[in-house]
């Protein structure tokens, strides 16, 4: 039996995509002309949750540490207590984490407050040598012009002295006072957030195993199977590429804070562990850290002895040389697979955006971005039918990775981007049957073919999806 009613589907699915086109039109029409507004509600908003922000920051750097100890502790304590198995690796976790940053902050305070003391006497202590000086060279005492000049110069920084504190400082004590309180609320609120973040990393350490599953639940409910393993691989490999490329820059980073330390110790610079710990801290940043790093830590060394700030200049040079070429490669090795010029591009971009953490986030987070964008190309040479142009690109650049993934069974499935086409097919379907249904006569589909029309009656048409 013919069915009588025209298909309503094609309608149906035309006008979702009209609704769908225009709320993607007046949401991107909104983010450009009330960018300010979104703006704020996007900075409202990361107030609000920072301390969970902190927290998942913090669990995640842990999450290797916690993994390591849960695993140690399997060898001695039975499976069916997982629950003690637990608690104690994220305790010993936490108190890993607090003791690593009590132990940093007890080495740069005092060596800090040492340097600055240090800075003030040698400064003193300099001056004073100077108008000694002055005083006993026949030049100075015998040219008055000189001598007027000096007496004018000081006595004109004493009246200007003077006047900045009666007109401009005293005045703006209570602003001064006002900027003072806030930055102290400022600090307590930081210091809020950090302690909610430390209780919220504990959660998130107990509970990782689980939020994991969970994540996975409601991913295979929310999208199709094979939908959700493209999404699943591609956050497995995030995380391989976040992880393996900040906690091995930490690590990388640490040997050299030691080396510098020892080397320190070994020529005598002054300060050795607060320069030590200044060029191990900025060597995370990729690229400009050894140069942000080498530049106050230089300062420091010059204020005390330009001599060896000289010398010290020397040993950084060497010893970013022997990280950059052997320290460096054998821990992280080609982690992100970016070359030097996406690095520099991917630092400045998200570094601009973020400042300091995302000069530390930026190069993964671009070497994700790199890889998907990479498998949608090899996929879309290969269905194409184009793959000679990878060939001949590699031939004269070289990328065997991207060789591998090349000659692979066609499965579009296992390629982010891949369901994309799909769903363009699809929509092109839905499209030449709405044609078909409002014009009575033969159409030319948008791949070329004829479809001729199969009229179903006096009351319309009707195309079986």
């Amino acid at each position: 039996m013919i069915d009588k009613k025209p298909h309503i589907k094609p309608y149906l699915y035309g006008m979702l995509a009209g609704f769908g086109a225009i709320s993607l039109s007046i949401i991107f029409f909104f983010l450009i002309y009330r960018f300010d507004g979104f703006g704020d509600a996007i900075s409202t908003l990361t107030g609000i949750l920072m301390p969970f922000i902190y927290g998942a920051v913090i669990a995640y750097l842990l999450k290797p540490v916690c993994n390591t100890i849960e695993a140690f502790l399997r060898r001695f304590i039975p499976e069916k207590m997982k629950g003690l198995i637990n608690a104690l690796s994220v305790t010993f976790t936490i108190l890993f984490g607090l003791l690593l940053v009590y132990a940093l902050f007890m080495m740069i305070v005092p060596q800090l407050i040492t340097s600055v003391t240090t800075l003030y006497y040698t400064a003193q202590r300099n001056f004073a040598k100077f108008v000694q000086w002055a005083n006993h060279v026949e030049f100075f005492e015998q040219n008055t012009q000189i001598m007027d000049l000096l007496n004018s110069a000081y006595d004109t920084v004493s009246t200007s002295i003077d006047t900045l504190v009666k007109t401009k400082l005293l005045p703006s004590m209570q602003n001064i006072l006002s900027g003072a309180a806030l930055g102290v609320l400022n600090v307590v609120v930081v210091l809020k957030n950090l302690v909610i973040g430390i209780i919220v990393a504990v959660y998130m350490l107990a509970s990782r195993k689980r939020f994991v599953q969970q994540g996975k639940m409601v991913l295979y409910s929310v999208v199709k199977p094979r939908w959700a393993s493209l999404i699943t691989e591609e956050v497995k490999y995030a995380d391989k590429m976040f992880g393996g490329f900040i906690n091995g820059k930490i690590l990388d980073s640490a040997i050299i804070g030691l080396l510098c330390y020892i080397g320190c110790l070994i020529f005598k610079f002054p300060s050795a562990l607060l320069v030590s710990v200044i060029i191990g801290v900025t060597n995370v940043i990729p690229f400009f850290g050894p140069f942000i790093g080498a530049i106050p830590a230089t300062l420091l060394i010059l204020i005390q002895n330009p001599i060896k700030a000289l010398w010290f200049v020397l040993f950084v040079l060497v010893l970013q040389q022997l990280d950059g070429n052997i320290i460096g490669p054998k821990i992280l090795g080609n982690t992100t697979g970016l070359s030097s010029f996406w690095v520099l591009f991917a630092i400045l971009l998200f570094g601009g955006l973020w400042g300091f953490a995302g000069m530390i986030v930026g190069v993964p987070l671009f070497a994700v971005i790199y890889d998907v964008i990479k498998k949608l190309v090899i996929y879309g040479l290969r269905r194409n039918e184009e793959l000679d142009m990878l060939n001949t690109y590699h031939d004269n650049f070289g990328d065997p990775e991207d060789d591998a993934s090349a000659q692979q069974p066609a499965a579009p499935y296992r390629l982010p981007g891949a369901g994309l086409f799909a769903v363009a097919g699809s929509l092109r379907k839905r499209f030449e049957l709405v044609s078909a249904a409002l014009w009575p006569f033969p159409i030319i589909s948008l791949t070329g073919r004829t479809k001729p029309l199969h009229p179903v009656g006096t009351q319309g048409l009707c195309f079986v999806l």
